[in-house]
């Protein structure tokens, strides 16, 4: 179907997050599921880091979020050392410390990570009672209240870039053809009724070009995607806040953790701001609403997402 036209900033939605994603008590057994995503954010609480996990929190308590999923770049600028470097408390436990933040947290590897112990941030699922990350890449299933299924499809995307190679992103003992691979058979035996994919880089963007759509993800990615119609891929990375439909999947970028920087208006049709933020989601059977929240608690741009893509 035709896109509809952009939006001009003047028209921006300012209204608060509560009153676009219904509220849900955590333990409510209602449809629908409702969850925060963030993206490039551990600077010790620095950059606006602090802004923005104050309002995580207040959204959090608004809508019953039950988990929140981290896409990256989790610890700047070069990862973590090991399990007692001190950025566990000063970029993750002290500053996500509010009440409604103490869920679940999904969390997947950014390219900065790879500049650290790798090793440690998987480890570290064994310390903390809410980081989760089993794997370099995983699946993860949620129920939802009517009983249907939705699976999270969470990627290890800094292998895929061919410019990391031989870098301080240390990623050349990474195979990404098999977990390529692994993504294809993992969506292939799904019967979720929702198919969600988590990165880390983006494919596409709202701004385009160099520096933001990655080619080396989209040849690799995008026709697995395309092949197991999937609605939604979501990702960090570009210190941003952007969102695009594109080829009958919605591209969502939520990297506004911590620094942003402007980004000036989409050049394609979607959403793009450097504000300073991150997405708050709540997955009902057939639509997912999607929130970008800025530090301040406003609601700057909100979509829903059918399950059966094709926009």
């Amino acid at each position: 179907m035709p896109f509809p036209p952009p939006i001009p900033r003047r028209h921006l939605i300012t209204a608060s997050a509560a009153a676009l994603l219904p509220a849900v008590p955590a333990r409510a057994a209602a449809p629908g599921l409702p969850f925060l995503l963030l993206g490039d954010w551990g600077r010790r609480g620095e950059d606006h880091q602090s802004e923005v996990a104050r309002a995580m929190a207040s959204t959090a308590s608004a809508i019953g979020s039950r988990f929140v999923i981290s896409v990256g770049d989790n610890f700047y600028e070069d990862g973590v050392r090991g399990l007692r470097d001190r950025h566990w408390r000063e970029s993750f436990e002290d500053v996500y410390a509010a009440p409604a933040l103490q869920t679940p947290w999904h969390v997947i590897l950014g390219n900065h990570d790879y500049r650290g112990n790798v090793e440690a941030q998987l480890a570290y699922s064994e310390e903390s009672r809410r980081w989760n990350m089993p794997a370099r890449y995983f699946t993860r299933s949620e129920r939802l209240g009517d009983g249907s299924e939705a699976e999270f499809f969470f990627l290890d995307t800094s292998p895929f870039i061919r410019a990391y190679r031989g870098s301080r992103t240390r990623i050349d003992d990474q195979d990404p053809a098999a977990q390529l691979a692994w993504l294809d058979a993992a969506l292939g035996r799904s019967r979720a009724g929702w198919k969600i994919v988590i990165g880390h880089h983006p494919l596409y963007t709202a701004l385009g070009g160099p520096g933001h759509d990655k080619p080396d993800l989209i040849e690799a990615i995008e026709p697995v995607l395309q092949r197991h119609r999937v609605p939604i891929y979501i990702n960090g990375h570009d210190h941003s806040m952007q969102y695009v439909e594109m080829n009958g999947i919605a591209y969502v970028t939520s990297g506004a953790g911590s620094a942003t920087y402007e980004t000036g208006p989409a050049r394609r049709w979607g959403f793009a701001s450097g504000a300073h933020g991150f997405l708050a989601a709540t997955l009902e059977p057939k639509t997912l609403a999607l929130a970008f929240i800025a530090e301040d608690g406003k609601t700057l741009f909100s979509r829903s997402v059918p399950r059966s893509g094709g926009f």
